[in-house]
């Protein structure tokens, strides 16, 4: 290197490979507690046991801070809580219109979340939503059935 282009690195004395690193301080064990690997099997396992030295809490110069809900949130269940229309959204997705059975079934679901947490808006309008999905999903499969079974009777008699 050029001394003068590089003043500062020159300057620094750099360690030999051969050099001993510095000590370490407390809570490392010295190499001799270390296992063997002459094919006896280890007595101690695992980190050696200092004590005194673990302090229980937060770490030095950590704030703590707990965290509480708002007041105003309340996860109660509704006292009188919104019908659902669970199985009716069930049987309207397996037996009339898998589309709208589906629907339905996911307003049904959301419907008993918002009853189990407290949302009367929520709970209100999506239990709304479901059984007007229901009759609608029903509707149109006694519609389908009737032409199904009006169309086969027809095929029939000719």
């Amino acid at each position: 290197m050029d001394p003068k282009k590089y003043p500062m690195e020159v300057e620094q004395s750099l360690l030999p490979l051969q050099q001993n690193p510095p000590g370490y301080s407390i809570g490392y064990p010295p190499p001799e507690s270390y296992p063997s690997t002459s094919g006896q099997p280890a007595q101690h396992y695992g980190a050696p046991a200092a004590s005194g030295l673990y302090i229980q809490g937060p770490y030095p110069g950590q704030t703590v801070v707990t965290v509480q809900p708002p007041a105003n949130v309340s996860f109660t269940p509704l006292t009188s809580p919104e019908p659902d229309y669970l199985c009716y959204s069930i049987f309207t997705l397996l037996c009339c219109c898998l589309p709208l059975g589906s629907a339905a079934l996911v307003y049904s679901v959301t419907t008993r979340d918002a009853n189990m947490f407290g949302h009367q808006p929520i709970a209100s309008r999506n239990s709304r939503m479901a059984r007007i999905l229901n009759h609608v999903s029903v509707a149109i499969g006694l519609l389908f059935w009737l032409i199904t079974v009006v169309g086969l009777a027809v095929i029939i008699s000719l």
